[in-house]
């Protein structure tokens, strides 16, 4: 390589790290740019707005308010105060609502008790009281205010209680390795727990996953005169029935227009509804324990 060649490459490589290093020393802006407005933050003052519930408590506060609630009052109104064994529901507390977070309303029957109704005096500051508040507030708020509710851990039960429960119960029209396989991988565990507590059994108003075909329920209508339809059940009431045959035919009757008329409806997931009758709580938990495994 000629040395005028070497030299334009050497030029250029000093040229490169030259600007290279001017770039890594640029000082910041003394201004930087303001982040993104959070889209979420927005939507849920928007819905706090629209319940007209007013801005949340000090998380703070309410911390600090729950830890009192709790060693205080949870004895008798619950440790969420949602109510317990000889203390009424706070959350939906007319005195509740009217404090509104400030200690105020509240203040004085902390201080002064209730004893014909069996609540005591507590000797709690005024900024303890507050804090009370705030965690009442934030209760009041949780009850107006679904689109916030937090769903809690539901992955609680026995596994091996659940897999016993399911061979009993559930076994003959489902196998883990078959339609179930991988089941806890396809949806998280409150979504499951509700698919096997309520099955739906026809597609919902907007987008959303189809009905299983197989829980189409189906329906056999027989006449006085000893006909009978068989298909697709489209919609049955107090009034009338209707169905779709084989052949996509549409068929319906008004039950005072057909006398004798006859109608036996076949629900593939009526085992699910005869089983919600059944269940415990415990036997919830430890269908679902076991599902969960099943990933």
């Amino acid at each position: 390589m000629s040395q005028s060649k070497l030299g334009r490459l050497f030029g250029s490589f000093l040229f490169i790290v030259c600007v290279s290093a001017a770039a890594q020393q640029q000082p910041a802006p003394a201004n930087p740019p303001p982040p993104p407005p959070d889209q979420n933050a927005a939507e849920k003052e928007a819905v706090r707005n629209f319940l007209a519930i007013g801005a949340p408590p000090d998380a703070d506060a309410v911390k600090r308010g729950q830890a009192l609630f709790v060693s205080t009052c949870g004895f008798c109104h619950g440790s969420n105060a949602g109510g317990g064994a000889t203390g009424p529901d706070l959350v939906r507390s007319v005195l509740v609502l009217h404090d509104q977070g400030t200690g105020k309303e509240i203040g004085s029957v902390i201080h002064n008790g209730r004893p014909g109704k069996g609540m005591p005096a507590f000797s709690l500051s005024d900024a303890q009281i507050k804090d009370i508040a705030a965690f009442l507030l934030s209760r009041t708020q949780a009850a107006a205010n679904r689109m916030e509710y937090k769903i809690l851990n539901v992955v609680t039960g026995d596994p091996k209680a659940g897999e016993n429960y399911f061979a009993a119960h559930c076994a003959n029209c489902h196998s883990p390795t078959g339609d179930l396989a991988h089941i806890a991988g396809k949806m998280d565990a409150a979504a499951l727990q509700s698919r096997f507590l309520y099955p739906r059994t026809q597609q919902s108003f907007g987008p959303g996953e189809p009905p299983d075909p197989r829980a189409q329920k189906t329906v056999t209508v027989t006449l006085a005169s000893g006909q009978t339809f068989s298909g697709k059940l489209d919609r049955i009431d107090d009034f009338s029935v209707s169905l779709t045959d084989p052949a996509g035919e549409y068929h319906s009757w008004l039950y005072d227009s057909e006398r004798g008329i006859n109608v036996q409806v076949n629900n593939p997931l009526q085992g699910h509804i005869d089983l919600l009758k059944q269940y415990t709580n415990a036997d919830m938990h430890n269908i679902l324990a076991y599902l969960e495994t099943l990933k």
